[in-house]
């Protein structure tokens, strides 16, 4: 694979405004009231720093097309994930407030896994509200070769069933709505989420693919829900197995200390994320 050591350290910086309108969304979306908040809630800042590239720049995937004037390294592997990510809240954002997000490539490896090539990208995320230190945050990408064939997860090994039980389960049924509300609201326009035709017969997926940060908020917002006076310090997730929209899956919590252990299951007891919430 090509040597894109060189992208390392590039950076960029984009402006935007902390507004109500999509937390109003999110709050929908995740079933509460649409009262409008007085303060960002964890991971909403995603809902900012949006995507804006041409529709004549969009490649076959969705994705922005990769080349050398674009951000990120022009990776001929196929298909890009979000695999996982590590964010420390510093301050509170408040709504209105004028936000400054600066992205720094931190680092790029090449692996070789059981489906062949795979490409990690690390993204640092600096975002300030009104001039203070807001998040900070590091991304993780991965990009993996085409799929050659479709089939359905196998069985779950037992060591990825979580023995641990869980203090608080709740359960998520998706469905395309879900995921185009969500896909609406960071104008994510990856087929995976709401071509169905696509997620099968070109990534090789049994059916529609949950958004890894929407489960990632749908987990913290399982936290909140359980623990709603607290406030989050810190948060850490990592994609484990793809969830598709074919069955229910559970949102997973339990308490270790001053955190508490994440994860979501699928219908098959298979562990697809893991997450820790620091406070």
């Amino acid at each position: 694979m090509e040597d894109f050591s060189g992208w390392v350290g590039r950076s960029e910086t984009r402006h935007d405004v902390a507004t109500a309108a999509p937390l109003a969304g999110l709050a929908a979306l995740l079933d509460h009231d649409p009262a409008p908040p007085a303060t960002v809630p964890p991971l909403g800042h995603w809902l900012y720093f949006l995507p804006d590239v041409r529709q004549s720049a969009i490649g076959e995937d969705g994705h922005p097309r990769r080349d050398d004037a674009s951000f990120l390294p022009p990776v001929p592997l196929p298909r890009r994930m979000w695999a996982g990510g590590r964010i420390d809240f510093l301050a509170p954002i408040a709504v209105g407030a004028a936000l400054v997000r600066t992205t720094t490539i931190g680092s790029i490896a090449a692996k070789r896994g059981a489906s062949g090539d795979l490409l990690f990208v690390t993204l640092r995320h600096d975002i300030s509200a009104d001039g203070v230190a807001a998040v900070r945050e590091e991304q993780d990408l991965v990009y993996r070769a085409a799929a050659t064939v479709t089939a359905p997860l196998p069985p779950a090994d037992p060591a990825e069933i979580e023995p641990e039980p869980a203090v608080a389960v709740r359960c998520i049924v998706p469905d395309p709505v879900l995921l185009f509300r969500y896909s609406a609201l960071t104008f994510n326009a990856h087929r995976i989420h709401y071509d169905r035709d696509y997620a099968r017969d070109v990534e090789g997926y049994a059916g529609l693919v949950v958004h890894g940060p929407l489960i990632a908020t749908l987990l913290v917002d399982h936290a909140r829900r359980t623990m709603p006076n607290q406030t989050p310090r810190h948060f850490r997730f990592r994609a484990e197995a793809p969830l598709i929209d074919t069955a229910p899956f559970d949102l997973c919590m339990a308490r270790q200390g001053g955190s508490v252990r994440l994860w979501s299951r699928d219908a098959g007891g298979r562990r697809t994320m893991q997450a820790e919430l620091h406070y």
